[in-house]
């Protein structure tokens, strides 16, 4: 029996440690799983519970290098050997445990594909760590080791014979390496809502794609504090240009709540129900893929508004009202 959504994790990407002082921290995940679990007597029937199998390598190599997937492995058994974290980069840290956490990472976005592709769940959603939209082909960087929904995009387009996908990242950071991957294939659009110059200062509105992948690439910037009201109508109105456009077999989200107001990290005002409504607009603009949309989710670092903001996600994936304030 096909239920509206598919709740998608891996065990392991709660291992991954950054230290209680990183704001991509391990007290993210149980805070999901708490708001979540407070939910089950609406979801109980709607929403179907997976752990999923963590990704392979030749996941991985469709979008990163062989360095740096070697890199990557290099740097977690180094971290492993000395028993402690250390930075990979300036910003993203490894522990002994990051590389199941990132290979569990980018299986959980394969798989919450593979349940919408497969029609044993409507939608998915996968909650992913460590995030993913900010590594490059070639680099990982701001918490990020592999690009989750890049990879389940690339597994999509290999694996289940999708040929258009729709990437819609609400994260506030611009999601350079989801840009990186996809700017000269038109099979792809990548469309970005973020705050203006903020890290990692990269989404410029001119930026549209190179060759083949002209014009199948969007950046929208906001200014700090701009207007819920505002926000939200630009919002439906670039998906709806984006979908229109591409006319996708599959969408892909890129749920960084950092755009809540009051995040550390960002400088936006949405608030948790805006997500539920965000949701469904992508839900509508999907059209013939209404029933492919698979989340992933990406930043958010105030536990409790993470997840009212995930618990407001899956509720609109499981066609439930908004959750009251």
């Amino acid at each position: 029996m096909t239920v509206p959504t598919a709740i998608v994790s891996n065990g392991d990407c709660a291992l991954h440690d950054t230290g209680w002082s990183h704001p991509e921290h391990q007290g993210r995940l149980p805070a999901i799983m708490k708001g979540l679990h407070a939910q089950m007597p609406d979801l109980l029937d709607r929403a179907l519970q997976v752990e999923a199998p963590a990704a392979g390598e030749g996941d991985l190599l469709r979008v990163h290098s062989p360095a740096h997937v070697e890199r990557v492995r290099e740097a977690v058994a180094l971290a492993g050997e000395k028993g402690r974290s250390l930075n990979l980069t300036m910003d993203t840290v490894v522990s002994g445990a990051s590389w199941d956490a990132a290979v569990g990472a980018a299986g959980a976005a394969i798989h919450g594909v593979r349940l919408a592709l497969a029609g044993q769940a409507e939608t998915a959603f996968a909650i992913t760590r460590p995030p993913g939209h900010h590594a490059t082909p070639d680099r990982a960087m701001g918490f990020c080791l592999f690009n989750n929904v890049a990879v389940a995009a690339r597994w999509a387009q290999a694996e289940a014979g999708v040929e258009r996908v729709l990437i819609v990242d609400w994260d506030v950071h611009h999601g350079n390496g989801t840009q990186d991957v996809f700017y000269d294939d038109g099979s792809v659009y990548y469309l970005s809502l973020h705050l203006a110059g903020h890290y990692p200062g990269t989404g410029h509105p001119h930026q549209r794609g190179y060759g083949p992948g002209r014009g199948t690439t969007r950046n929208i910037t906001f200014p700090h504090g701009v207007e819920r009201d505002y926000y939200l109508t630009v919002y439906e109105e670039a998906v709806a240009e984006a979908a229109d456009t591409i006319v996708p077999d599959l969408v892909l989200v890129s749920a960084g709540y950092d755009l809540l107001a009051g995040d550390p990290l960002g400088g936006l005002c949405l608030e948790p129900p805006d997500m539920h409504l965000m949701t469904r607009l992508v839900m509508d603009a999907a059209g013939p893929a209404s029933g492919r949309v698979a989340v992933v989710l990406e930043g958010g670092y105030v536990p409790l508004r993470l997840a009212e903001g995930v618990v407001q996600t899956v509720r609109a994936l499981a066609r439930l009202p908004a959750a009251a304030d």
